[in-house]
C-alpha cells in the first residue's frame, strides 16, 4: 500500500482546498460549480478520470501546485481508489 500525500479521510475536498475551493477548480477543469459539488458529496472524480477520458485530476493537481501544493493527478487518483477499496 502507497503512502498517500493527503492527511484527511477525503482526499477529492482536500485536494479541491488545495487548489482554492469549488469555484477556481470548476474553471480549471472547465466544468461548473455544481459538477464539483457533485464530486465532493459523491467524494469521486468522475468514472471519465479513472479511464483517462477527462483529466480533472491533473487539473486540480496543476491549480493546487500554482498554491504550493504538492501531489500529483496519479496521487489523487491513487488516493481516491484507496478510499473507495477501503470503503466496501
Amino acid at each position: 500500500m502507497a503512502i498517500s500525500k493527503f492527511i484527511s479521510d477525503d482526499p477529492l475536498a482536500e485536494a479541491v482546498a488545495l487548489a482554492g475551493g469549488p469555484i477556481p477548480t470548476a474553471k480549471a477543469c472547465s466544468v461548473s460549480r455544481q459538477a464539483v459539488d457533485k464530486w465532493l458529496a459523491r467524494g469521486q472524480l468522475p468514472r471519465t478520470d479513472y479511464t483517462g477520458e477527462s483529466s480533472h485530476a491533473k487539473a486540480i493537481a496543476s491549480l493546487a501546485g500554482e498554491q504550493g501544493a504538492e501531489f500529483s493527478a496519479s496521487d489523487l487518483l491513487e488516493a481516491l481508489k484507496e478510499k473507495a477499496k477501503n470503503a466496501a
